[in-house]
């Protein structure tokens, strides 16, 4: 059973997309995501399991993931077109990624 995620741990979790660019530190473009609505069990989970680096801010956790140029997703001239629907199935693809470590 502790496995197994429960619908309590994630009923309210969101993700958000607070930044996206290019890092001049990293030579690499980047997409950090704010996962909100964590209880304190599932905000530990998530820290040992993302390979990502992590940073914890009252309880919310931010993610950046980098990317090389060609998987980076707002890179493409349609993304520059209608950012509003890239963001949105970036956010939707990170929850089910979470969503799938802690099922892990």
């Amino acid at each position: 059973m502790e496995n197994k995620i429960l619908l309590w741990e994630v009923q309210n979790l969101q993700v958000k997309i607070v930044e996206y660019g290019f890092s001049e530190n990293y030579a690499r473009y980047y997409v950090t995501y704010k996962v909100t609505d964590l209880n304190a069990e599932t905000l530990s989970k998530l820290k040992d399991r993302l390979k990502d680096p992590v940073k914890i801010v009252c309880n919310d956790l931010y993610l950046t993931t980098y990317f090389e140029e060609e998987y980076y997703p707002f890179k493409s001239e349609d993304s520059q077109k209608n950012p509003e629907d890239f963001v949105a199935r970036e956010e939707i693809e990170m929850l089910a990624y979470i969503i799938d470590l802690l099922e892990g």
